[in-house]
């Protein structure tokens, strides 16, 4: 298609290193990823958050945001507008450095982590050989932003939801990296490119047999543990912790906290649909020609979005259906069922790649 990402991206490309020098075109595609990047980050918000608004609205039988424009679309847009204006409060005592610091290293991961995805056909900041390797490291370091803020905010509310935050992070990503690590074994690469390719004929979801189908559930579970979503919001608990770990933030800073979160949704929900959804990949079945010469006209990038907002509507479907679980529950379940059921079910894929035994 002309109007591809691919297209596109490849004529600016071109364009730039005609009538720049290579260093200055260099630059100058750097400044346009950056801003498409922080682009993207504000649509996502905007977009996510009335998503979850209208979401929780259908489950519970009401309407939801209604008022500020058509159906209440612009909604969000005037929250946003709301903390823009708000003036960011510095309580006394607080590590002002690391107070202000926290918010920003947050967001700055998130943004990080977005460069090896792949949003459509040939279509990625960095296509990186470590790719799947370079998320799960770099993911692991917002932690370090939520740690940050509730030690540096001087109050026992945010230091627990801190604390709660890092050791649910910290628990969580054993069962999230093994359930990747499943994939990575089926594929032989950790290249996200070359595990979209493997799945050309046939989405790892379907084509693993039932150990993938439990990577994937379980990946899912973890996934949403460790982006402080309900039922695992332990360290956002406002019935226990006020706000948590952001309790002392207020204007910009808690925008930046409050976005991250849907953000870091987004992406561990594309991270999920890449490697189990085949990513930009068309939904392909056996011999069917003219059902697969009819998925191939579907845009890439659209694949790509309507299989990670379908992982999003199931982690919103979560938050409004199941009630939060204690500390001790959240602990239990991932060291106690999920840690051991990831390591069994590894070795399950290990012997089917080894085997050969997947379709």
């Amino acid at each position: 298609m002309g109007w591809s990402l691919e297209n596109i991206s490849h004529f600016i490309d071109s364009w730039l290193y005609n009538e720049f020098d290579p260093t200055i075109a260099r630059l100058i595609e750097f400044l346009i990823i950056a801003v498409c990047v922080i682009g993207l980050f504000a649509v996502l918000g905007l977009v996510l958050i009335l998503m979850e608004r209208k979401v929780s609205a259908w489950m519970q039988v009401r309407l939801g945001p209604n008022r500020v424009g058509p159906g209440g679309m612009f909604q969000t847009v005037a929250d946003t507008l709301k903390l823009i204006v708000k003036e960011g409060m510095t309580p006394l005592n607080v590590d002002k450095f690391l107070f202000n610091l926290a918010p920003f290293i947050v967001m700055i991961v998130s943004m990080v982590v977005l460069a090896p995805l792949m949003f459509a056909k040939n279509f990625q900041i960095w296509d990186i050989n470590i790719g799947i390797l370079f998320i799960t490291a770099v993911s692991s370091v917002s932690v370090i932003g939520i740690l940050m803020a509730g030690w540096a905010s001087n109050n026992k509310y945010s230091l627990l939801g801190a604390m709660r935050s890092g050791a649910q992070i910290v628990s969580y990503e054993l069962s999230a990296g093994l359930s990747v690590l499943c994939i990575v074994v089926l594929t032989g690469s950790l290249r996200i490119s070359d595990i979209i390719n493997s799945q050309a004929n046939g989405w790892w979801l379907f084509k693993g047999h039932i150990p993938v189908i439990i990577a994937f559930v379980i990946f899912i579970i973890a996934v949403t543990a460790e982006t402080n979503r309900a039922p695992f919001d332990l360290a956002e608990a406002e019935s226990e912790l006020t706000a948590g770990f952001h309790t002392e933030y207020s204007g910009m800073k808690f925008a930046l906290f409050f976005l991250a979160e849907y953000v870091n949704v987004f992406i561990v929900c594309a991270i999920g649909a890449t490697i189990f959804l085949g990513g930009w990949m068309p939904l392909h079945i056996g011999n069917w020609n003219g059902f697969n010469h009819a998925m191939d006209y579907i845009p890439s990038f659209l694949w790509f979005f309507g299989k990670t907002f379908l992982l999003i509507f199931v982690i919103m479907w979560f938050r409004w259906t199941f009630p939060r679980l204690r500390i001790d529950q959240l602990l239990n379940l991932e060291w106690k069922y999920l840690l051991p059921i990831s390591m069994f079910n590894l070795l399950l894929v290990t012997v089917i790649a080894i085997l050969k035994w997947h379709f």
